[in-house]
This record gives C-alpha cells, structure tokens and sequence, in this order.
C-alpha cells in the first residue's frame, strides 16, 4: 500500500518536473529587448493569482500570456499596443496601474474617500471623548 503512494508520488512528481522542462527558455535580441520585457510582465497583473505580476506567477495562463508579450515584442510591437491589446481581451484588471477613467475612477479615489471618512470620525470620536471627561471633571470638582 505504502509502495503505491510512493509510486505515484514518483510519477506526479516527474510529471510536473517534465512540464517545467518542456518550456523553452524566451531568447531575446538585446539586452534592451529582455529589459523591456522585464518591466513590461512587472507591470502586468496575473489574471489566476489576483496579486502577482506576471513575472512572479507560475500559473499557466501566465506562462502563456508570457509567450505571447514575447511573441508580440519580436512582431514589433510597442508596449502600448500590448498593453492595449491585453486590457481588450482581458479589461482593464490585467494591468496594476490602470488608466484614470470613468470606470476605474472608484479604484483611484476610494482609499482616499475612505481614509478621510476614517479620519472624520476619529476627529469626532476623540473630541466627543474629551468633551465627556472635561464635563466628568467638572462635575467631580464641584
């Protein structure tokens, strides 16, 4: 029974190794060709992981979108033009600094809203906070 687990264990194990292998590395012209692919997969969200770029991700959608920025960039193409092409397909979440525009304009303002809504209250909690000691104190005194 053991011997099985192991077995499989094994199998999967060789499996997973040989599909990490099977992927050609990504040859580029110029330094400043693979540079630019650097920052361009740093600046591209992982559509599987949510919070990881796609330089980071080993997802395998991100291995393939990873091929095809490459792919794009031997064609000629201008980081614009991916990254336009990738918000079409994709919407505007595939990029982690998206445009200032009407439907991402919550994503802009809302953490500030928020914060000054936060500091607001704090304002008034602490200000109610001192008003009630000062009136305790007062009536203490007399």
């Amino acid at each position: 029974m053991f011997r099985k687990w192991i077995n499989l264990a094994v199998i999967l194990f060789s499996l997973s190794a040989a599909s990490v292998l099977a992927q050609e590395p990504l040859v580029f012209d110029t330094p400043e060709m693979e540079a630019r692919y650097q920052q361009l997969t740093l600046e591209l969200r992982c559509l599987v992981c949510q919070n990881q770029n796609l330089a980071d991700s080993d997802a395998e959608l991100a291995h393939d979108l990873r091929e095809e920025i490459y792919g794009m960039m031997v064609a000629g193409q201008s980081n614009e033009q991916i990254k336009t092409f990738l918000v079409e397909r994709y919407g505007d979440f595939v990029l982690y600094r998206p445009e200032m525009k009407g439907n991402t304009m919550a994503l802009w303002l809302l953490p500030g809203v928020l914060l000054g809504i936060g500091a607001i209250a704090l304002f008034f909690t602490v200000r109610n906070r001192n008003r009630k000691l000062a009136a305790q104190k007062q009536e203490g005194s007399s």
